[in-house]
């Protein structure tokens, strides 16, 4: 089997992945953010659209690998926010409230175009947040670039209740879907 190429700018999915060999391509697929309700399709799409554009640059024998990881409150996807107000709102909504965190996870074979796809869920009780808290959390750590507003690995004691289901999967991909779906593709 070729290499195995990560297309995905994420240093967090690039630091769970590290004792595989992989190259990382920055995937050029541009994500349209519609206010779509949460479904596991919608998170799958993602994915494969990310894996298949890096995919389709690529010439040679490789395994391409798109995830994307989505926080979703009863049936509202919580994206990237756009600012600080954004970001405050979001982690205003999740206070004292169980959401779910699901990562899709896309491997296509560069050559045959075939496909296998995984989607781990996880979910996440935040305590009841003041807005003090929530406000010292966006200077401290700046989380503009996470879904949900918020990266699990660095929240500091006294904000999670309790997390249910693969960490990992929560902070951008679970090594274990990954192994599981990269052994499917060997076999």
């Amino acid at each position: 089997m070729g290499k195995i190429i990560l297309a995905s700018s994420s240093p967090r999915r690039a630091a769970i992945l590290k004792d595989y060999k992989l190259e990382i391509v920055p995937s050029p697929y541009v994500e349209e953010h519609s206010k779509a309700a949460f479904s596991y399709d919608y998170v799958e799409n993602l994915a494969y659209n990310k894996a298949k554009a890096v995919a389709d640059l690529i010439k040679e024998e490789a395994l391409v690998v798109g995830a994307d990881t989505v926080v979703a409150l009863d049936n509202e996807i919580l994206e990237k926010p756009k600012d600080e107000k954004d970001a405050f709102l979001m982690l205003k909504k999740l206070s004292g409230k169980t959401h779910k965190v699901v990562t899709s996870i896309v491997i296509i074979d560069s050559l045959s175009g075939n496909f296998k796809k995984n989607s781990t869920t996880s979910y996440v009780t935040f305590e009841n947040l003041s807005d003090d808290m929530i406000q010292e959390y966006i200077e401290k750590f700046k989380p503009f670039d996470k879904a949900g507003s918020y990266g699990i690995q660095e929240m500091p004691l006294g904000y999670v209740k309790s997390v249910e289901g693969d960490f990992e999967n929560i902070i951008g991909i679970s090594s274990a879907a990954f192994a599981q779906l990269l052994s499917e593709f060997r076999h």
